[in-house]
């Protein structure tokens, strides 16, 4: 027989899961774009949190005394909720540093676009990594990562169980930045490479031919070369996106002990 009792503990003790998935939800990539209806997020939320809800035993009692109390415990779930998925949207990021250092490089950081996903101004061939490394990602399974690792910290993590250690987490930070921008760097290396041996080339012709005005055709022929050399190294994006999914991994378990 199925026991359907439910008492105000439990009630509490499930809006305090509730909150912890839905600030994961709201912060993470694939999940909190924009075009992702806002009532499938919180349906998601919510079916998730009952699921949970009956794994996650025993249900511990949320010792409080006044409502401020219980507001205290409501913040640190959402807290909780949002270091995690902020870690993993940091990682997301990546790719659109490297498309505007390969814009700058052929011509383009002039050229801006307006991400409907996000809502933010991105330059182009960021936005077209990352919708290319984001398919990637969804394609190796990502999200199931993600919903387990956020089943995980319940268990890591109980409710009303998190000690947020800022030492930590501010390490983590000083060593995302290190890799944010080495693996930024590898995605464009090509680019920024045939880059510079394409400026070289047009110095020593500037030099040979002063009447040619090279400014003018650098610019053709640094877009022609650019595009080029983006179309050919398209191959490479599935390296990228592993990159990109190691470094979550490494972020989310480095929050996930910054809090324990």
């Amino acid at each position: 027989m199925i026991d359907y009792s439910f008492t105000y503990a439990d009630l509490e003790y499930f809006l305090l899961i509730f909150v912890r998935i839905t600030s994961f939800i709201y912060i993470v990539p694939f999940f909190s774009m924009n075009n992702t209806p806002r009532r499938t997020r919180v349906g998601l939320g919510l079916f998730l949190s009952l699921f949970l809800f009956r794994v996650v035993t025993p249900h511990e009692t949320i010792v409080y005394n006044t409502l401020l109390g219980y507001t205290i415990i409501v913040v640190k779930e959402a807290v909780t909720g949002f270091l995690i998925g902020f870690g993993v949207n940091l990682c997301n990021t990546i790719v659109l540093f490297a498309g505007r250092i390969m814009d700058m490089e052929i011509g383009l950081s002039m050229v801006s676009l307006m991400d409907p996903t996000t809502r933010e101004s991105a330059s182009i061939s960021g936005i077209l990594y990352q919708y290319m490394v984001t398919l990637l990602l969804i394609l190796s399974g990502l999200y199931e990562y993600l919903i387990k690792a956020l089943a995980d910290t319940f268990r890591l993590i109980p409710v009303n169980g998190a000690v947020f250690r800022i030492e930590n987490i501010l390490t983590t930070m000083i060593r995302f930045m290190s890799e944010y921008i080495i693996i930024g760097f590898r995605i464009c290396l090509p680019i920024f490479a045939v880059m510079i041996m394409l400026n070289a080339v047009l110095g020593i012709l500037a030099k040979v031919s002063p009447q040619l005005n090279m400014f003018a055709v650098g610019i053709q022929i640094k877009v022609l070369v650019g595009l080029s050399v983006m179309f050919l190294t398209t191959r490479m994006l599935p390296g990228a996106a592993d990159f990109i999914y190691r470094e979550m991994r490494k972020v989310i378990v480095s929050f996930v002990e910054g809090m324990m």
